[in-house]
């Protein structure tokens, strides 16, 4: 069962790293600094220096380098989880989690910054600009999130 974790993670994680190579060496996003797709969505060059919505700003070397080796770490427990999990909803998100998290380590690596990109709105409503390993920590998450609440206690073991 955790080999179809690890696939997925690597799926994720090199679906990402596409989409920031795109975004960064095909369309040049930094130097365009955004382009308009639909009326409710663009795609908006951010360097996220920060964690999940900007939060812990890492504005120096040592702390980009802290949240980064933070994050393997977190990277590290969530692989070491998905080898053991048996049931199918939790191996699916800790992919969707590691995927994601990869991606996110090899761009703190990389250029000092998450690379995100995507950014929905509506009106005077803008949301967060993010990626593609966001969305699939976010996914990943979520669906953690509601099998433990809908599980019934005998069923988290398992």
């Amino acid at each position: 069962m955790a080999k179809r974790g690890f696939a997925l993670a690597a799926i994720v994680l090199i679906l990402d790293q596409i989409s920031k190579y795109w975004v960064l060496e095909v369309i040049h996003l930094p130097l365009r600094g955004g382009i308009d797709v639909w009326p409710f969505f663009r795609l908006t060059f951010v360097g996220n220096i920060g964690v999940s919505m900007g939060m812990l700003q890492a504005n120096s070397d040592l702390a980009r380098w802290l949240l980064t080796f933070a994050t393997a770490g977190i990277a590290v427990a969530v692989a070491l989880w998905l080898r053991k999990e048996k049931h199918a909803v939790d191996v699916t998100a800790l992919g969707l989690v590691l995927g994601g998290a990869l991606g996110n380590i090899i761009d703190r690596a990389r250029f000092g910054y998450v690379v995100d990109f995507l950014h929905f709105f509506w009106g005077e409503y803008s949301f967060w600009v993010f990626n593609l390993a966001d969305a699939a920590i976010t996914l990943g998450v979520m669906l953690l999130l509601v099998r433990a609440v809908a599980a019934k206690p005998t069923e988290m073991g398992s």
